[in-house]
């Protein structure tokens, strides 16, 4: 039976955001942006179809928050165009994602939705892979946040936005599945630390086959 649901993951919408790392990190950002498709396919790799599309007290499913990211690769993208174009304010969200709420991702399939997001996703850093290192530091305004943000900066708020999401998504698979035990043994014998005056012995015992 899996665990009660209480969320242990902060609500986005009450982020508080200090932008004051240098713009020169950006190359580490779009890494993180590159890398956020393959860690989505990775949690998602074995769960099985009942365990991604429950909706526990009627909130998104695990498959509904992957799909929530690929919704919103086209504002990013459009972000990112706004810094181009020197937009004193950014492109504003639908608050109410009304896109997600209404896309029925729980009756897509999920290898349609990863596919979709990693193509958006790396198209998006390829995009940012053109640019010259000045244009990291343009700025514009944010309009929900409502305080000046460098491209960098979007691009950071963007890759703790997928943060969030994966946290969601770990949070609402991890009640379904035990806690893995240690197994850091040879030929799948459990190998047990003990102490005793100081010193570690080391206990094995022959694991049973599942």
């Amino acid at each position: 039976m899996p665990r009660p649901l209480s969320s242990k993951v902060p609500a986005w919408f009450g982020r508080k955001f200090d932008f004051t790392f240098p713009a020169e990190q950006y190359p580490n950002v779009c890494v993180r942006l590159w890398g956020t498709p393959a860690r989505l396919e990775e949690i998602l790799r074995k769960v099985t179809t009942d365990v991604l599309v429950r909706k526990p007290q009627e909130k998104w499913s695990a498959q509904e928050h992957a799909g929530h990211l690929l919704d919103l690769e086209p504002l990013w993208m459009a972000r990112v165009d706004d810094f181009l174009t020197d937009r004193d304010t950014l492109a504003v969200a639908d608050l109410g994602n009304r896109k997600t709420h209404e896309a029925n991702h729980n009756a897509q399939e999920l290898a349609e939705i990863l596919a979709g997001f990693r193509t958006a996703r790396l198209r998006l850093v390829e995009h940012l892979g053109t640019f010259e290192p000045d244009v990291f530091a343009r700025t514009s305004l944010h309009p929900r946040l409502k305080q000046p943000m460098r491209l960098v900066d979007h691009l950071y708020f963007v890759a703790e936005h997928d943060d969030h999401h994966l946290a969601k998504i770990w949070e609402l698979i991890d009640t379904h599945f035990p806690k893995p035990s240690l197994n850091c043994s040879r030929n799948s014998p459990h190998r047990r630390m003990t102490g005793r005056r100081g010193k570690l012995r080391l206990h094995w015992t022959k694991s049973k086959e599942p």
